[in-house]
């Protein structure tokens, strides 16, 4: 019996939700087709926690309620790394920024000058940890992902404009999430519209889940 000695990667995932009270929305993008992880899946923007993460300040930290959960069924406190991951791979993949206008106090590193030279810092109180999911065995690559909802209002930037967005993901597009579920996307992204479907009429925002 062969063991799966794939090592697990933190990475955090982000659902950026838009006009949630009319017609909501989602921001979704296609992997390439070379990729090593989910080929030409439709997907979330995400990906995995840099040793750097936790080193980036907030200009405003996860809440209380969030970061105890991420606390949760860890070995260690990840919810800052977690909360800058999720952050900057919004910024990398979109070229949509989570922040607010501040002054940085130490000098940003290289994958953040693009985002300080905008005059902001990272934000996280708006969003919420809403979904968990470990890749199972017997794939190439394997992350223990956090998804964090937010909602599109948050973003510091024209919402449709991905012109500074890495060639990481492609289509980048606002698909409308009673439709999401008919693209092309990977098992657990399927089950996370579900969830989130269930809970976007809501007038209050759908709480963090364990």
């Amino acid at each position: 019996m062969s063991i799966d000695k794939t090592a697990i990667r933190d990475a955090a995932t982000v659902i950026v939700l838009r006009d949630r009270a009319t017609n909501p929305m989602v921001l979704m993008g296609q992997r390439g087709a070379k990729a090593a992880f989910m080929p030409n899946k439709f997907v979330f923007p995400g990906g995995a926690v840099d040793p750097g993460d936790a080193d980036v300040p907030l200009i405003a930290p996860l809440s209380d309620q969030c970061t105890a959960r991420l606390r949760e069924d860890s070995a260690q406190d990840l919810s800052h790394a977690l909360a800058i991951a999720a952050i900057r791979e919004l910024w990398e993949e979109t070229g949509l920024a989570l922040g607010r206008p501040g002054a940085w106090p130490v000098t940003p590193a290289e994958d953040w000058e693009s985002f300080a030279a905008k005059g902001l810092l990272p934000a996280a109180d708006h969003m919420q940890f809403f979904f968990r999911a470990i890749t199972p065995p017997g794939r190439p690559r394997r992350f223990d992902a956090r998804f964090f909802l937010v909602d599109a209002d948050q973003v510091a930037d024209d919402l449709d404009d991905f012109s500074e967005a890495s060639e990481e993901l492609s289509h980048l597009q606002w698909v409308p999430l009673s439709e999401a579920r008919a693209l092309d996307l990977p098992f657990i992204t399927e089950v996370v519209l579900a969830e989130l479907q269930a809970r976007a009429a809501d007038p209050a925002p759908p709480p963090s889940e364990p």
